[in-house]
């Protein structure tokens, strides 16, 4: 059994070609953004790290996050953060072992839409984002769910854990506040951002225009695809 340095060496001998063209001070700065990116919980501002400011090394930053199937996410101007890029984003949600149970796949969805969704139907949402300031309130998703308190809880709790809901509070009184959509949605790509747009629309809407545009344009390229 390798000891606790083995992953940490294994990674460096996989990013150690591309960081051999550049002196000393500079592979200690790439290095700096890539852990950062990778680890942040939220997205690192740019004057921070000279690998994320200067293009030639973010471009280096982009092939070293490419070498383990990631990619490098602008989130806003000045903001950068990491995920899985498309390719391998596809493939894990194929594999049954990488997805939610169906619990916290609904409770995750009930979030999306009475925290972002509809306010942004109200207009209170104009950006290209899945972060909002509009909670989802508890009794809210318990009046919507079928699952019962105790299922309802454990859901939240293991989303929580996995940084896709964060629970807001509003000041003292513990059951005020709600969920909004955790961190790692800074993490989507501009796909990914656009295909859980379509999901929500089928899930919230499927009788709507919209859903069954979705629905023709996907089994055109379905088609186009064989």
């Amino acid at each position: 059994m390798s000891g606790p340095e083995g992953p940490a060496a294994n990674a460096s001998e996989l990013l150690e070609p591309l960081l051999r063209p550049y002196d000393e001070k500079r592979r200690a700065e790439l290095v700096a953004a890539y852990m950062a990116v990778e680890h942040a919980a939220d997205p690192v501002p740019e004057v921070r790290f000279a690998a994320l400011r200067e293009p030639a090394l973010r471009r280096t930053l982009a092939q070293m996050l490419e070498l383990s199937g990631r990619t490098l996410i602008r989130t806003s101007r000045g903001h950068w953060t990491s995920g899985y890029d498309d390719a391998v984003r596809e493939a894990l949600a194929a594999d049954p072992a990488c997805t939610l149970p169906v619990a916290d796949r609904a409770v995750l969805v009930l979030v999306l839409i009475h925290s972002v969704a509809i306010p942004r139907a109200e207009g209170l949402l104009t950006d290209d984002t899945w972060l909002s300031p509009y909670p989802a309130p508890l009794e809210e998703l318990r009046r919507r769910s079928q699952l019962t308190v105790s299922e309802l809880e454990g859901a939240l709790r293991r989303l929580r854990a996995a940084g896709l809901v964060t629970q807001v509070k509003a000041g003292a009184d513990e059951t005020s506040g709600g969920y909004v959509p955790g961190p790692q949605f800074h993490r989507l790509t501009e796909a990914a951002r656009r295909r859980l747009t379509e999901e929500l629309i089928l899930a919230a809407g499927p009788d709507s225009p919209l859903a069954a545009a979705i629905r023709a344009r996907r089994r055109g390229m379905r088609r186009g695809r064989t």
